[in-house]
């Protein structure tokens, strides 16, 4: 072995520098390859800045350039005009962008009109009232108003406080459509039992209902004596009158939702609290009046409708408390929302939230995380991969009713959805959100940060929603994950070699690139000179495909570049290989729960397969068998015929030649097609790769038009298993071990 690389694989086996040749990394602030492009943020269209809707119930949410796009169709029109206005309008959106960035606060108009008047500062004399025209045009035509927020540490919970808040304002608004209708139902009866009485019908009240004007014209007394002998009907009894001033005194009087709740009016009452304990101790001490208030609605309902029946509901009501409570009658209450932030050693906190979790109180639960890797452990040998939260994620999706959605904050957008169906969750939810906000200097932004957790599997996006359906193939999903069906995420980085020749290489983004950006980490990784790079060297997302007694020989390096931009080899050490493949199979675990590559419906597959091919071998023996025997020749007249008969005996029937199946038995991919069944599941995968013939028969029309990866995954997505992968046609392809041992269950 080669000094230098035996230097390599000195240290990747024991993380120790051996040699002049390999550099430390901790101050050449290297990123990702895949992240070369991502500088300045300010300057691209992504998600954020997000827009915090004012007063939105249908639409809470948008992202900034949402908002932009449906200006520019609004009043860019086709043609020059339209495309000077459009370039305009997206130069006062990277405007926008920027001042955010460098933390100016505020909402939309307000930026605004501060990015337009920068813009038109920046303008000569001639171009400043075109520029001023446009924009005020553009801002005309913007339908939503409200607070920007820029991905960082408050983001997280800015956002879900917004969401909350628009769910709490609806369900003010249908409490008090419903506590309104009551009251007014019920103040009615009472003042028609009142008109009834002796009180009511005094000439001192019928004088009082008159009015001053006409005090000289009626004789009160007399009108009185007319009156107490023409009015007619009985009184409602004394029981179900007190019982009716008794509700509505409850229902008028209730805290949760004053008068003018939903439409601005501050409440009375904090919801929000920064403490599982203090969150579950306030809600505990209201559920007593939540259950007065829910025992008033329910007797007012009954009343209105004439259906109340003091023998049946009396003693009912009369016993109902706080453990009475069901689900639906809690979901009518404002929730709490308690925001945290995660830590290792607050053990009271952390007893409160599980308490809260497996109450079945519904409270919402934030917790942010912003450094999931945490500081190294010297002598503890293995990293934490952010276990707290994704312990407390997963312990929570055990709970089976507990809501719970996992996601980091640069896909919070894309995830609003699923945000917003937490916080209508009747029971308790857990949100787990990690911010990127790293607790070291790091050269990603939050952003990126956040995302890079997101497509290394280090911080996966899941949800576990109870209510949408019985099992778990309805209420569990991590679809929403980059690449949810493969190990780990791939993308092309493109570079210039030594000749300025452009080059293309597809990479694998795994836990280790994630790592690699952090400085605090940087002992397990060491820099290779350029000139210094050789074969035995490979990436090391190929290094993981592979079984771990395959590349003890290779040295496992990531693509890394500096400040300039310059592409580096990064090599790793065991111990980072270690967690990564640790980390995987934690993903792995979760893609099992979520429906992918599952093991339990993977063996029933082979099952199945296996009783197939039995029955067709069966039933190939029975139609052989079947087959009738040829017919003896007809006896000829001769001496020597016998003879001959005996030395020459009689051929047996060859069997008919079975049909041949287009590339079967060999390396070449085929589809059995007469077995198709259209599912389209191979053509939507590939197109270009596989096709239909007239029939409605899937066939390979292109063997070379897409990756083994692409045959591998239609074989395992068709319903009948008639795809055959056959053997790899590109000998570099990535990740060809875990490929050819996925593609033979279908060879």
């Amino acid at each position: 072995m080669k000094a230098e690389v035996a230097e390599l694989v000195a240290f990747h086996l024991t993380g120790e520098r051996t040699g002049s040749d390999l550099d430390e990394v901790a101050d050449l602030k290297l990123r990702p390859a895949l992240f070369a492009g991502y500088g300045d943020l300010s300057r691209l269209r992504y998600d954020y800045p997000l827009v915090l809707v004012e007063g939105g119930d249908e639409v809470v949410v948008r992202s900034l350039c949402d908002v932009i796009d449906d200006v520019l169709r609004e009043v860019a029109p086709r043609g020059a005009a339209g495309e000077r206005l459009r370039q305009q309008v997206l130069r006062l959106e990277g405007e926008i962008r920027r001042l955010v960035a460098s933390g100016t606060t505020g909402s939309l108009s307000r930026l605004w009109g501060k990015a337009a008047k920068s813009l038109q500062g920046e303008a000569d004399k001639a171009a400043k009232k075109v520029l001023r025209e446009s924009l005020q045009a553009a801002k005309a035509a913007l339908e939503v108003d409200g607070r920007l927020i820029d991905c960082d540490g408050e983001a997280p919970r800015r956002l879900t406080r917004h969401v909350w808040a628009a769910e709490q304002r609806q369900k003010a608004r249908s409490f008090r459509a419903d506590v309104d209708r009551l009251c007014i139902r019920l103040n009615g009866m009472l003042k028609a039992d009142f008109l009834k009485s002796d009180e009511a019908l005094a000439p001192k009240q019928l004088a009082g209902s008159i009015g001053d004007s006409f005090q000289d014209v009626f004789d009160f007394k007399e009108l009185s004596r007319i009156l107490r002998k023409t009015t007619g009907g009985e009184r409602l009894p004394a029981e179900r009158r007190e019982r009716l001033r008794r509700v509505l005194g409850v229902l008028e009087q209730q805290r949760f939702y004053p008068e003018g709740a939903g439409e601005g009016k501050s409440w009375p009452r904090d919801f929000v609290f920064d403490s599982a304990g203090k969150a579950l101790k306030a809600l505990r001490r209201r559920l007593p009046e939540m259950a007065e208030v829910s025992k008033a609605l329910s007797i007012a309902e009954l009343e209105v409708d004439n259906r109340y029946r003091e023998e049946r509901h009396d003693r009912y009501f009369e016993d109902f408390g706080a453990d009475d409570l069901t689900a639906k009658d809690l979901a009518i209450f404002p929730t709490c929302l308690v925001c945290l932030r995660e830590s290792d050693d607050n053990l009271i906190e952390r007893a409160s939230m599980l308490e809260i979790l497996s109450s079945g109180l519904p409270i919402k639960v934030l917790v942010q995380s912003d450094d999931i890797l945490g500081r190294p452990r010297p002598g503890q040998g293995q990293f934490a991969l952010g276990a707290n939260s994704l312990q407390l994620a997963t312990m929570a999706v055990g709970l089976s009713s507990v809501y719970v959605l996992q996601a980091a904050s640069s896909h919070l957008y894309a995830q609003s959805a699923r945000l917003e169906a937490g916080m209508r969750y009747p029971g308790p939810a857990l949100i787990s959100v990690f911010s990127g906000m790293a607790g070291e200097p790091s050269e990603l932004s939050p952003y990126l940060t956040a995302a890079a957790a997101l497509q290394s599997r280090a911080f996966p996006n899941f949800v576990y929603d109870p209510a949408a359906g019985e099992d778990w193939a309805e209420r569990f999903s991590v679809v929403d994950n980059p690449e949810a069906e493969t190990a780990w995420t791939r993308a092309n980085v493109h570079f210039a070699d030594e000749d300025l020749q452009v080059q293309d290489q597809q990479v694998t983004f795994s836990f280790i690139d994630f790592v690699a950006s952090d400085r605090r980490y940087a002992s397990h990784f060491v820099r290779l000179p350029r000139d210094k790079w050789h074969d035995d060297m490979i990436p090391a997302g190929d290094y993981l495909a592979t079984p771990e007694e395959a590349g003890a020989a290779a040295v496992p390096y990531v693509l890394m570049v500096d400040g300039d931009n310059r592409l580096q080899r990064v090599v790793v050490d065991e111990r980072m290989i270690a967690a990564a493949r640790r980390c995987g199979e934690m993903w792995y675990s979760l893609q099992e729960l979520g429906g992918i590559h599952n093991s339990h419906a993977r063996r029933l597959l082979e099952a199945e397969r296996a009783a197939w091919e039995e029955e067709k071998q069966r039933e190939l023996a029975a139609l052989r068998q079947e087959r009738p025997a040829a017919a003896p020749s007809p006896p000829v007249e001769s001496e020597a015929a016998p003879a001959a008969a005996e030395a020459v005996p009689a051929a047996e029937p060859e069997p008919e030649p079975e049909a041949e199946v287009p590339g079967a038995g060999g390396d070449d991919p085929y589809i059995e097609m007469p077995r198709c069944t259209t599912c389209n599941e191979c053509t939507e995968l590939n197109g270009r790769m596989f096709a239909y013939d007239d029939n409605k028969r899937a066939y390979i029309a292109d063997a070379d038009a897409g990756t083994f990866r692409d045959l591998v995954e239609a074989a395992e997505n068709c319903q009948v298993s008639i795809i055959h992968p056959g053997k790899p046609r590109n000998p570099d392809e990535p990740g060809l071990d875990e490929l050819l041992a996925r593609a033979e269950l279908f060879n």
